[in-house]
């Protein structure tokens, strides 16, 4: 079946769009293929048609579990076999996945790159019958880029072990730096890019400048109906921002990293159906989120690099309907950014201290240590050591990437829990309570296999099927287990750390020139670039956006803040033209006149006052008293 076939079959499209059928041809034939499309462009077309058309697992490479879920869940209903690999599924439930990829059960394989490493995947991988490596989010793999993982770095070596297997790499947002960075890093055969504008007619981009942020907010969302984004720093601010919109009588909700998966379903659900107005977040939100109808995205704190301000922004407007995408800035901002730099790249001094310490902590000798983990509670080794939590986290993650531990700092792992009880032993069991008994049954109905295996349960969605708290839910489920009844093994979110070699002396800690200074002068531009960005006031927002995302000659978007206060400067000039020269040639004699022979020629008093300041400001004209000349 030809790929417009499929096409038509599957998604009901009779053409394809914008550069999709260039890359599916490319891939097609075999050849490592780089996509340059933005958010919203259709990236998923150009893997899965081409995949449909070839023999063989398409295995596909991404760090977002919403986002894989949702994809196996269209793929599923389109009658495509398709599956993910993800955290908070059971070994027996992996194995069985990549069992039916290696006996041709499966079609589209979803991992996420830190699954790559497992000797659970290594092995299975070399008998299956590959037809193509999808990386979405590729510039991930590039330390110049504004997200760089260590994780896809380890998609060079799954290359190694399928000779011959062609790559497919798809970004929305590189620079040309890391467009030649993900083909050096992906072992591309040969340079082969394809791209698509990044030019956003519909989107109007505007920064305003705001002592007091919080009032322009709710001015802003008060004059821009439709559904909107709302983008903060911290967590803390989230929930600010959210009580503040709701007080002001917004429909307004908040997602972060920190809350449970159920209650970020129940509120990104809440959005997506506009229940909820307003989405106050953090840029834990919005990466494999397809709301087309967003009328307005706006951060209210201002996010260390273009790239990021550019994918946050994109997800206005993908219905092609009017849309805005505002930055609030302020002096403060600029401050807080520089201070970024410091806190994302300690001393390289006080990165080997926190190394030499976090021996202390676990109680590690040198030479020893290496592949074992350990719980870290940074709250309370900062305590201990004196240290902000900021300055560790940073500090792990540079040692990570100079190769010495594993540092997971935001672990996703679920409540599991298993009944110890027959059936029939339960059926049996008279000191139940009805709250029990109704937990019990909820527990039941809601997830399979609880007799005979571990289920990871989600406390809140638990919760609300019985009418209780989490608390509660938490609590019965405690007690349940203390009287062997059932074994609950509650959520942990404590990060963890891995030694990946032998501990040593912390002076000997070797943190590279390409680990620390390089990146640190990266790290220095995109902070320099993104407050040039905001402070430009002279350049359209489009143009500097993507001319920075490397598309040069791109005209003026005629809808920005820039180019609609240049088009206003320009019309009042031209409106007042005629006005001006009329003055001019009454006051060409070089007499003094009474200020009021201008104003009885007879034109409207506003355009000859505007007008008169404009020759005053200019120095053309000069005013004593109340007589007016020409000097």
């Amino acid at each position: 079946m030809g790929y417009k076939e499929i096409l038509q079959q599957y998604w009901g499209y009779n053409e394809f769009r914008g550069i999709q059928k260039e890359i599916i041809d490319s891939i097609g034939c075999g050849r490592d293929t780089l996509g340059l499309m933005p958010t919203g462009g259709g990236k998923s077309i150009t893997f899965q048609v081409p995949a449909l058309a070839k023999d063989g697992v398409c295995i596909v490479i991404t760090p977002l579990i919403a986002l894989m879920k949702d994809q196996v869940d269209h793929l599923l209903a389109k009658g495509v076999r398709a599956a993910a690999i993800y955290s908070g599924m059971t070994r027996q439930e992996i194995l069985k996945t990549l069992e039916n990829c290696v006996f041709g059960g499966i079609k589209f394989l979803y991992v996420s790159p830190e699954r790559l490493s497992s000797e659970l995947f290594q092995v299975k991988l070399r008998h299956m019958k590959v037809s193509f490596i999808t990386i979405d989010e590729a510039h991930c793999i590039s330390q110049w880029g504004y997200d760089f993982r260590p994780s896809y770095l380890a998609i060079a070596a799954i290359r190694d072990q399928l000779p011959g297997i062609p790559v497919l790499a798809l970004t929305a947002t590189a620079t040309p730096q890391v467009v030649e960075d993900i083909q050096a890093k992906l072992k591309f055969h040969e340079p082969n890019v394809f791209r698509m504008s990044f030019e956003r007619k519909n989107l109007s981009y505007v920064v305003r400048t705001a002592e007091n942020k919080e009032h322009e907010l709710t001015h802003i969302l008060g004059s821009v109906n439709g559904s909107a984004i709302v983008y903060v720093r911290s967590r803390r601010r989230c929930k600010e921002i959210n009580d503040l919109l709701k007080h002001e009588g917004f429909a307004s909700t908040f997602y972060h990293a920190g809350l449970d998966h159920y209650t970020k379903d129940e509120r990104q659900k809440q959005w997506q159906e506009d229940k909820a107005r307003v989405m106050v977040a953090t840029n834990a939100f919005g990466m494999g989120i397809d709301k087309p109808n967003v009328r307005v995205v706006i951060h209210m704190d201002c996010p260390d690099s273009i790239e990021a301000y550019f994918q946050e922004a994109g997800r206005a407007g993908r219905d092609g309907n009017k849309a805005y995408a505002v930055l609030l800035y302020n002096n403060n901002d600029k401050k807080k950014l520089h201070a970024r730099i410091g806190d994302t790249f300690p001393e390289k001094n006080y990165i080997k201290q926190v190394y030499e310490q976090l021996a202390y902590y676990f109680q590690i000798g040198v030479g020893s240590g290496k592949s074992h983990t350990f719980n870290f509670e940074i709250d309370k080794f900062c305590l201990i050591f004196k240290h902000f939590p900021v300055h560790v986290d940073t500090s792990l993650k540079i040692l990570q990437r100079a190769g010495y531990i594993y540092y997971e700092n935001e672990p996703d792992s679920s409540a599991r829990l298993m009944m110890l009880l027959t059936k029939n032993e339960l059926y049996r069991i008279h000191a139940l309570s009805d709250t029990e008994e109704n937990l019990i049954t909820t527990l039941l109905r809601l997830y399979g296999g609880l007799f005979t295996d571990y289920a990871y349960i989600d406390e809140a969605r638990i919760a609300t099927a019985c009418g209780m708290t989490k608390e509660q839910v938490y609590l019965h489920l405690k007690s349940l287990s203390q009287r062997r009844i059932l074994h609950f093994i509650p959520q942990r979110k404590v990060p963890f750390i891995t030694y990946l070699t032998d501990r040593i002396d912390g002076e000997n800690v070797v943190i590279g020139k390409e680990i620390y200074e390089d990146r640190k002068i990266q790290f220095q531009k995109r902070i320099d670039a993104i407050i040039s960005y905001a402070s430009n006031n002279q350049i359209c927002r489009s143009r500097q956006l993507l001319n920075y995302l490397g598309q040069v000659n791109i005209p003026a978007c005629h809808s920005c803040d820039v180019c609609l206060e240049q088009e206003t400067d320009q019309e009042a000039e031209e409106r007042l033209g005629p006005i001006i020269q009329k003055i001019l040639r009454l006051l060409s004699d070089k007499q003094l006149h009474p200020l009021q022979d201008i104003l009885n020629l007879g034109l409207p008093r506003r355009q000859l006052l505007a007008a008169i300041n404009q020759l005053r400001t200019e120095e053309t004209i000069h005013i004593k008293g109340d007589r007016v000349y020409i000097k």
